[in-house]
């Protein structure tokens, strides 16, 4: 049998993705059906592309900072390299592979892969089932799956608090930010999106090593994030304790060296009725982080509490693309 043609295998595409239809339609229905696959399948088990991708970006590193420490621009500039020869070909590959006739699956595999709400909710109810049991050993052990901080030595409290704050990030960065990128420029948008914040996530530390490498990383990865963090953060406050969580943020945000990060906690925080931030350990060193949030301290129960704010929060966007999409095509 001879392979289609474009136009053949446009004709096979539901009428919702048809090629005549206004663009934002298309990415709608991919965006809902990119999230069903995440629900039904989760992460990959094996093979999973930003395990490999972190793999390539420890290489790079490697070899871009190889030699003498140089001076703060030029190491600047190294990262700032680093970045643009990992993120750049994906992101092109990505757009190149969704202005194909198939283009429409391969942004739905693309979001799927890029989107971490199931993997989210697995990890964090794990967490709450640990310590509803009684294991603070085994709450440690996972809760450090979430987080970067050392969780050793923590209590029911520390773990509880760990994980909700980021439940409440992860929620911006794996959802929220992926499905705003996702359907403002399409599968290209949420690979771009996640492997920046992936290699903010591994060189955006103010560390000895990365101080100056991971500057672009993390520059970058703020920029990105200033719209969807503020859209998270207003999720939150929509959909929980609308007044504590309004008040949280106008006060509290700004005290987080992160531009991103203080909203979405201390609206968070709010929104959940519970108090966050404090004391952690990040490599071995003790960082006193301002509190966020007002209510109780953080339980097992919080830690549910956040996850379902999550969840409701990915049903109200996907809910508002759809009438913003139905409106558009009306």
């Amino acid at each position: 049998m001879p392979p289609l043609s474009a136009p053949q295998l446009s004709s096979l595409l539901p009428p919702l993705i048809s090629p005549s239809m206004p663009p934002f339609l298309p990415l709608v229905a991919a965006a809902l059906a990119g999230t069903f696959l995440d629900r039904l399948l989760g992460e990959p088990r094996r093979w999973h592309p930003l395990v490999g991708f972190g793999r390539c970006a420890d290489g790079i590193e490697q070899a871009l900072r190889r030699g003498a420490p140089g001076h703060a621009l030029f190491n600047r500039l190294r990262g700032l390299l680093g970045w643009l020869l990992l993120v750049i070909p994906a992101v092109l590959a990505a757009a190149w592979l969704g202005r194909q006739a198939w283009g429409w699956l391969a942004d739905v595999a693309l979001l799927y892969l890029a989107l971490g709400a199931r993997s989210l909710q697995q990890h964090g109810a794990q967490v709450a089932s640990d310590l509803a049991v009684g294991d603070l050993a085994a709450a440690r052990t996972h809760v450090g799956w979430l987080v970067s901080r050392d969780t050793s030595a923590l209590d029911e409290e520390g773990v509880a608090r760990a994980a909700v704050e980021s439940i409440l990030e992860n929620g911006n960065d794996a959802v929220f930010g992926t499905l705003f990128w996702f359907l403002l420029a399409g599968g290209a948008g949420a690979v771009l999106y996640r492997l920046a914040n992936t290699l903010d996530a591994m060189w955006g530390y103010r560390d000895q090593r990365r101080l100056y490498f991971g500057w672009a990383a993390a520059r970058i990865d703020d920029l990105l994030n200033l719209v969807p963090a503020r859209l998270t953060a207003l999720t939150y406050a929509l959909l929980g304790d609308t007044r504590n969580a309004w008040s949280c943020w106008r006060r509290q945000a700004a005290s987080w060296s992160s531009p991103n990060a203080g909203p979405v906690l201390a609206a968070g925080a709010g929104a959940l009725a519970v108090r966050l931030g404090g004391a952690a350990i990040y490599h071995g060193k003790l960082e006193q982080r301002p509190g966020v949030g007002a209510g109780d301290t953080a339980q097992g129960g919080h830690i549910h509490a956040a996850l379902a704010l999550v969840q409701r929060g990915l049903w109200l966007w996907l809910a508002c693309a759809g009438l913003l999409a139905a409106l558009g095509h009306a």
